[in-house]
């Protein structure tokens, strides 16, 4: 099942595709100040929905740019998935966006499957 790809004034694409345990946000576009309250309000319908999935993953294949609020959206989302007891990970990490996971030191809080990883559950460090 899918829920429509939203796209924010500022460009960003989010759809959301569930499965039987997992939800994958697919992100396509920047993620930045302008675009993170749109991020900030899927994240929230989905981490809210009666049923919960076991794994919410983020998809940040399309996703060529990110800044710090970007970040402090996902980190409040981690919370709450982790108050639900809802895997929250990363996937598609890879360029200046990955960079800016590492530099923040972040990048540990979250399971991550980056590009070339052979391994989705490997936790980065």
């Amino acid at each position: 099942m899918e829920q429509g790809p939203i796209t924010s004034e500022k460009g960003l694409a989010i759809a959301v595709l569930e499965s039987d345990d997992a939800v994958v946000v697919r992100l396509t576009g920047r993620v930045d100040v302008d675009s993170s309250p749109d991020l900030r309000d899927r994240l929230r319908t989905v981490l809210s929905a009666t049923t919960l999935p076991k794994t919410v993953i983020v998809d940040f294949a399309g996703v060529p740019y990110i800044e710090t609020s970007g970040i402090a959206t996902l980190i409040e989302a981690l919370r709450i998935a982790r108050h639900h007891q809802t895997k929250f990970r990363l996937q598609g990490l890879s360029g200046v966006v990955l960079r800016l996971f590492e530099v923040t030191g972040v990048v540990a809080l979250f399971e991550a499957n980056n590009a070339g990883q052979s391994n989705p559950g490997q936790k980065v460090s």
